[in-house]
């Protein structure tokens, strides 16, 4: 069972994890091998231009899940459940079986310990996700950064790890605080923000490709800038079009 693998991970290899939304995405991480494929809300904002992921609704979760599957037709996908779909429990757990039956191999879960413990109960496997929590917070910034703070954290990942999650992402928080709470839980940890004590790391394709000229958040290294090829690419072709020099003879059919 690919749950299983990923907890054996734990402290021996670090777990890798980056998102995608679409088929092509999908098939190269299939490819590539990456430990797991996240579909996250995050969707909303790098596909659809929405200002918070609240905005991202179950229809679009299932369809990008679905697209994902079909491209990565035996990696490990995780699919986000979107704000306003996990509560109450039983209307969360109706909308966990729509995602597994869309193609997710697990759910991933913002806080919440007692709707995680409810729907593993009911055979569904949930990552947590403990820090930041994107849906619901007034402002993205750094977690945990104060004594109380940091042990309300430390409470609720070791709450996840009991309520059953077979990992829990720690996002934005301090790494000595990812540290103590690695070393804290039997499941792995990854991180997002969180420095380089977790399990494993996860980030947006987008935010590690380039994509976006202006967004530079200090946890995100980018090993492309996509953003600037394409650019050039897309000028070139207007170039050519514009002077008559495409489609040449090479392009065209006799």
């Amino acid at each position: 069972m690919e749950v299983s693998r990923l907890k054996s991970m734990k402290g021996l290899q670090a777990i890798t994890m980056l998102t995608a939304y679409d088929f092509n995405t999908a098939k190269l991480l299939e490819e590539i091998q990456i430990d797991v494929i996240l579909v996250g809300d995050s969707v909303g904002n790098v596909v659809y231009g929405f200002e918070s992921t609240k905005d991202v609704t179950m229809e679009l979760m299932i369809q990008h899940t679905e697209a994902v599957r079909r491209g990565a037709l035996t990696s490990f996908i995780v699919a986000d459940m979107p704000f306003g779909s996990d509560e109450p429990e039983a209307f969360a757990l109706e909308n966990a079986r729509k995602l597994m039956g869309s193609g997710a191999d697990a759910v991933k879960v913002e806080g919440k310990p007692e709707v995680v413990k409810f729907l593993v109960e009911n055979k569904i496997h949930v990552m947590g996700h403990a820090g930041l929590l994107p849906q619901t917070a007034e402002e993205m910034k750094v977690q945990g950064k104060d004594a109380a703070s940091a042990n309300s954290i430390l409470t609720e990942a070791k709450a996840l790890d009991k309520a059953g999650c077979f990992a829990v992402v720690l996002e934005m928080v301090p790494a000595g605080l990812a540290d103590t709470i690695t070393k804290s839980l039997a499941i792995p940890t990854i991180g997002i923000g969180a420095g380089k004590f977790c399990d494993g790391q996860v980030l947006v394709i987008n935010d590690i490709l380039g994509l976006v000229e202006d967004f530079h958040p200090k946890f995100v290294k980018r090993y492309a800038e996509l953003n600037s090829e394409a650019t050039k690419a897309i000028k070139d072709y207007v170039r050519d079009v514009k002077a008559g020099e495409f489609p040449d003879d090479e392009h065209s059919f006799d």
